[in-house]
C-alpha cells in the first residue's frame, strides 16, 4: 500500500479542509478506497479501514498512564467532545468506561501507576463491601486542536457501574449513564446503581459523584438534551425498554429534580415497536412502517428510583410504548433543517438487526400548551450485511447519521443519509472485531473521535468530509 506524506496530503487539500488534517505526525496511518460507500481498502496496520484520503490517529489506549498518574481505564464507550471552556485552542473529550461489576478490562490502579490509596476516597461513588471499588466512570482528555496531541488526561468519575453511553449538555457537561442497575448487596454494592451522573468538561480531578436520582433508576444508555427547551431524553438498554424524557425543575440544574415521563403513541397504548413476533396480548398488533409519523403523548412515572427495578413494566402497563434495546441517542438537524432527537434500537426490526428512530418535539414541549410531538421509524435494517446491531450514533455536520455497530461479525462505522441510504465509512480491522462506540465530532466538525472498546483504543479520524455528502 502506497503511503503519502502528510505534508503532501495537506498541500493537495483545499484550504477549507486544512484544519481537518492538522493532527501532527505521530501514530498516523492512512487507508484508501475507490470512493466512500464502496469497498474500504485494508489498513496495512490492521486497525481501521477508511475511505480514500482519510487518516486516523491513535490518541490513547487502555493502560496508558494519564497526567494524573493513574492508568487509563478499559472499555471506553460513549463520548462527547467540547470546546475547552477557558482555552480557545483546545478541545475536551469526556469518555465513558463501561466496566461492569464482574469484569476487569482495564484497571486504573496498576503496578506502573498510582494506587487506590492515592485516590481521594470521598470521590468514589461506591467503594463496594470488599476489595476494589467499581471501575466504571469517566476520563477527561484535553486535546490541542492544532496538533492533535493530548495536553492532559485524568479520571473524572469513579465508582460507578457500566457507564455505557450518555450525552452532552448545552451548558458544557457530560451526562454519563450507568447501564447496570445493581441493588445494594449485589456484586458487593454498598449503594444502588443505574443512575445518571454529571461531569463538567473542565473537570481536572474526580468530581463529587452525585446520582441524578430524579432521572430514574434503570438500564440507562444514552441521553440528549434539547437546546431549545433543556428537556432531557433518555434511552433504556433492555429488550422491553421505554423511551423517556426528563422535565427539569430548573433548566441546566438537573440535580434540582424534575419529572420523569415515558413516551406513549396516541391511539396505540402499550404499543410494541419492535416489528417482530411477539405476545399480541401485551401490545398493539399493528406493524410500524418506515416513514410513518406517529403522534405521541407522555406518561408521568412514579417512584422513579424503582428499588424493585420495575419502572419499565409499570410504564408499559400505563400505556408507554416498548422499544427493544434503546441505545444511541443524539440531537441534530438533518435534511429538513429541523432539530430532532435520533435514537437506535439495537435489536429492533424483523431481522433483529436494528432500527433507527426520530423524535421531533412538538411546540410548547413540556408546557401546558404542548402540542403532540412525532415519532418516526426512519430506518429498519434488512439484515446484518446492511446494518448489524446499531449502537451509539452521532449527527454529522452535513446531516447524515454516523452509526457505530456492535455486531456479531465485522463491525463498521456506517453512515445513514436523510434519504435512507447506508454506506460504510470505517471497518474495525482488529483481530477481535470489537464494537465501535462513542462517535462524536470536534466542535469545528473536522475531526471524528471514536472508540474501539476492545482492546480499548480511542481514535481521531480526519479527511475530506465533503466527499461524504454524496456518498
Amino acid at each position: 500500500m502506497m503511503t503519502i506524506d502528510r505534508r503532501n496530503l495537506l498541500k493537495a487539500s483545499s484550504a477549507a479542509f486544512i484544519a481537518f488534517t492538522a493532527l501532527g505526525t505521530g501514530s498516523l496511518t492512512r487507508a484508501y478506497s475507490a470512493n466512500p460507500g464502496k469497498r474500504l481498502v485494508p489498513d496495512p496496520q490492521g486497525l481501521l479501514d477508511l475511505p480514500e484520503g482519510f487518516s486516523y490517529r491513535l490518541l490513547t489506549q487502555t493502560g496508558k498512564l494519564m497526567s494524573d498518574g493513574f492508568a487509563t481505564p478499559g472499555r471506553p464507550d460513549g463520548m462527547g467532545c467540547f470546546a475547552h471552556p477557558t482555552s480557545a485552542d483546545q478541545w475536551v473529550l469526556v469518555r465513558n468506561h463501561e466496566n461492569w461489576a464482574s469484569i476487569d478490562h482495564g484497571h486504573p490502579f496498576t503496578a506502573e501507576s498510582k494506587s487506590l490509596a492515592d485516590f481521594d476516597a470521598s470521590r468514589i461513588y461506591d467503594p463496594r463491601r470488599e476489595g476494589d471499588p467499581f471501575f466504571g466512570g469517566t476520563t477527561n482528555v484535553v486535546i490541542d486542536a492544532a496538533s492533535g496531541e493530548i495536553v492532559r488526561d485524568n479520571i473524572s468519575l469513579l465508582g460507578t457501574a457500566a457507564n455505557c453511553s450518555g450525552g452532552t449538555t448545552p451548558w458544557g457537561s457530560w451526562l454519563t449513564c450507568e447501564e447496570q442497575p445493581l441493588k445494594v448487596g449485589e456484586e458487593d454494592a454498598r449503594k444502588p446503581h443505574g443512575f445518571v451522573f454529571e461531569v463538567p468538561a473542565d473537570a481536572t480531578r474526580p468530581v463529587a459523584p452525585v446520582p441524578l436520582t430524579a432521572m430514574g433508576r434503570f438500564a440507562h444508555e444514552a441521553v440528549s438534551v434539547d437546546p431549545e427547551t433543556g428537556i432531557v431524553y433518555l434511552t433504556e438498554d433492555d429488550r422491553e425498554g421505554l423511551f423517556y424524557r426528563f422535565l427539569p425543575n430548573q433548566r441546566g440544574k438537573l440535580a434540582a429534580g424534575g419529572r420523569l415521563q415515558a413516551l406513549a403513541i396516541i391511539g396505540r397504548d402499550s404499543a410494541d415497536t419492535r416489528n417482530y413476533a411477539r405476545d399480541w396480548s401485551r401490545g398493539n398488533d399493528s406493524r410500524i412502517d418506515v416513514g410513518q409519523d406517529l403522534p405521541v403523548r407522555w406518561i408521568d412515572l412514579e417512584n422513579v428510583e424503582s428499588p424493585d427495578g420495575d419502572l419499565r413494566q409499570r410504564g408499559f402497563a400505563a400505556g408507554a410504548a416498548m422499544f427493544t434495546r434503546g441505545e444511541g441517542l443524539a440531537y441534530g438537524a438533518r435534511g429538513d433543517g429541523q432539530g430532532a432527537h435520533y435514537f437506535t434500537c439495537t435489536e429492533g426490526g424483523a431481522h433483529h438487526t436494528g432500527q433507527v428512530w426520530k423524535y421531533a418535539p412538538g411546540t410548547g414541549e413540556g408546557t401546558t400548551e404542548e402540542q403532540a410531538g412525532t415519532l418516526t421509524l426512519i430506518f429498519e435494517s434488512p439484515g446484518a450485511d446492511t446494518l448489524d446491531l446499531c449502537d451509539n450514533l452521532a449527527v454529522t455536520p452535513w446531516g447524515d447519521l454516523m452509526i457505530c455497530e456492535d455486531g456479531r461479525g465485522d463491525n463498521y462505522l456506517r453512515g445513514l443519509t436523510p434519504e435512507g441510504a447506508v454506506y460504510d465509512f470505517a471497518r474495525n480491522a482488529h483481530a477481535d472485531r470489537a464494537e465501535f462506540c462513542g462517535a462524536c465530532f470536534s466542535p469545528d466538525g473536522n475531526t471524528l473521535f471514536v472508540n474501539v472498546q476492545e482492546p480499548g483504543f480511542t481514535y481521531a479520524i480526519t479527511g475530506p468530509w465533503e466527499s461524504l455528502r454524496s456518498a
